[in-house]
């Protein structure tokens, strides 16, 4: 049975969300705690419901042997309560998920709402930034960032998985 249920959103669910549930379930298989942790994505926005993620995120992620599995969706309210923690990519992300919460009320066994950036470790930011509009560097450095955020929420959660 799992033991915490994650939920990484971004905007569109296409870049960032999708990475960072690929990077972790990728270090979940490394130590052999897939079937500890339910993982998911999810986007504020619902464009791209239904599609996979972005051919150059997947590539990136590819080179680093990281599979991204999902396929876009837009967070709902079940979620607050489908999910232990939220975790979101951006400041932004963050406002749009807290004011869907505060849609709910005051409801017990809410998810906690975070921001993916306060699990790094080697990196001081705040955001892990939308590389969509970008070039290829962008997708290898949001890939950088998510795998340091991922390590670091691993770390926070492993007692809990073992």
């Amino acid at each position: 049975m799992a033991e915490q249920r994650l939920l990484f959103v971004c905007l569109g669910n296409i870049c960032r969300s999708p990475a960072a549930e690929g990077v972790f379930l990728h270090l979940l298989a490394q130590e052999g705690l897939e079937d500890r942790v339910v993982v998911d994505s999810a986007g504020t926005g619902g464009w791209h419901v239904g599609r996979p993620a972005d051919r150059r995120m997947r590539a990136a992620a590819e080179r680093r042997g990281i599979h991204l599995p999902s396929r876009a969706r837009q967070i709902e309210l079940a979620d607050f309560s489908r999910f232990d923690r939220i975790l979101t990519m951006d400041a932004d992300n963050l406002r749009a998920v807290q004011a869907l919460a505060r849609e709910l009320g005051p409801r017990s066994g809410q998810a906690q709402i975070e921001p993916m950036t306060s699990h790094c470790r080697r990196f001081s930011v705040g955001d892990v930034p939308d590389p969509y509009y970008g070039g290829d560097q962008g997708f290898e450095h949001v890939l950088d960032l998510l795998e340091d955020a991922c390590a670091g929420l691993l770390e926070t959660l492993r007692p809990a998985l073992r």
